[in-house]
């Protein structure tokens, strides 16, 4: 199922999402509901609390067009714990809970993050690029934390048009 993506200043996007106990059914299907969503949105990530749950999950899918072997590799997050980060730079960053701003965002250019798959089994992923900054920005959302709170100044924040966003599918992409 699509869900309604929760949007600024929906008070839950400022929640301290809570640790999920167990892998249960229920909790598969919801990742099935935020990757659809997600796609549905053109999304990179998404985090449980954008869809109204209050709870420490987060997806994450980079674009096939995406110049990177992480492309197309599906991410769960259950109970992520960010880890040692690398080398800080400024990169571009939007957020599907703040549709149609995005802005220059402080992150690591590395990442390594320790969580729980969908077995129930504990992971440890080391990533770069854009999967690093992607999981940066979904785990701000586990903990209340909006890309635009890393800003000096909101009048940091660059309006899109709708006719520029940058990742537009064509005709022959689809969406899974």
């Amino acid at each position: 199922m699509i869900r309604r993506i929760l949007e600024y200043p929906d008070p839950v996007l400022r929640r301290i999402a809570d640790p999920i106990t167990e892998v249960t059914p229920a909790l598969e299907a919801l990742v099935g509901d935020m990757f659809r969503t997600m796609h549905k949105n053109l999304g990179v990530g998404l985090a449980a609390p954008q869809v109204g749950e209050s709870v420490r999950l987060a997806v994450i899918e980079l674009p096939l067009n995406e110049n990177d072997p992480q492309a197309g590799v599906r991410y769960v997050f259950v109970n992520p714990k960010l880890g040692v980060l690398g080398q800080r730079r400024d990169i571009t960053e939007g957020c599907l809970s703040l549709p149609g701003f995005r802005a220059e965002v402080n992150r690591a250019e590395s990442a390594a993050v320790t969580f729980t798959n969908l077995q129930g089994e504990l992971e440890h992923l080391e990533a770069t690029g854009l999967l690093a900054q992607a999981i940066q920005h979904e785990l701000d959302h586990l903990d209340g934390v909006l890309f635009f709170d890393h800003l000096e100044s909101l009048d940091d924040l660059e309006q899109i048009p709708p006719d520029g966003l940058d990742w537009v599918l064509s005709e022959a992409d689809e969406l899974v």
